[in-house]
């Protein structure tokens, strides 16, 4: 069963014996396991991860999934000053093959309940929905959850195996997924447009929409300028 982890910021150490590249090429990075050092409020930390993709409605934007943590973060590693220090590491992205169940269902598109454990051993049900395979990595997936709508990823074969995710019916998913389109109907794409949120407390976010899911073409990714996580929203529902 899967530990949620949440949208704790990573820490992981360099490994011992790992060797570094410290000229990192931004056109050489996808698929690259990086480190780098993270200043914010007088503190610094230093990330490890794998670099998962760079955004081409924003090409310093890149997706990467730090090391012991479940959301993707957006990040403009070249640009952002909070970064320094940022080495390309020698080792190799683990991407361990999982056996899919026998007769198991599509899980990309699909409405899901996933059962969490919390530190305490309480477990705890999340519901949500299948996005994509997560590239490079591309035994895990993208999934975002109804009560905490940013990019998580997950290897979920492990769960549904165990029973600890559980596709949902029609019946019990009509408010988590999109409206399907109407035959010939073909959408706008809203990617490239600016986007303004102003939160229950009066303050405005602004932000950008930086991709459309294929299995859910309503649905969006939005990075907002104040934030490295990767928000997803039905923006057909949502406008």
């Amino acid at each position: 069963m899967s530990k949620k982890r949440g949208r704790k910021r990573s820490f992981g150490e360099l490994s011992e014996g790992s060797e570094l590249s410290l000229t990192p090429d931004p056109d050489n990075l996808l698929g690259r396991r990086i480190q780098h050092t993270w200043r914010e409020k007088g503190s610094m930390t230093t990330w490890k991860g794998t670099v998962l993709e760079r955004l081409t409605v924003n090409t310093s934007l890149y997706m990467v999934k730090y090391d012991g943590f479940d959301c993707v973060y957006g990040i403009e590693l070249f640009k952002d000053s909070r970064v320094s220090n940022l080495q390309v590491l020698s080792e190799k992205v683990v991407n361990n093959k999982i056996k899919i169940p026998p007769g198991a269902e599509e899980l990309v598109g699909r409405a899901v309940e996933h059962l969490f454990e919390k530190e305490d051993g309480e477990k705890n049900e999340w519901r949500g929905m299948v996005l994509s395979r997560a590239p490079i990595m591309t035994h895990w997936y993208y999934i975002t959850y109804e009560k905490d709508p940013v990019l998580y990823m997950y290897q979920l074969w492990d769960d549904y195996k165990d029973g600890d995710l559980r596709v949902l019916p029609e019946s019990e998913n009509k408010h988590l997924l999109p409206a399907d389109r109407k035959p010939g109907e073909e959408p706008e794409s809203l990617v490239g447009k600016q986007v303004e949120y102003v939160t229950d407390n009066g303050v405005k976010r602004t932000g950008l929409v930086i991709y459309q899911v294929p299995a859910k073409p309503t649905v969006y990714y939005i990075k907002y300028d104040d934030d490295v996580h990767i928000h997803v929203y039905d923006l057909v529902k949502t406008t």
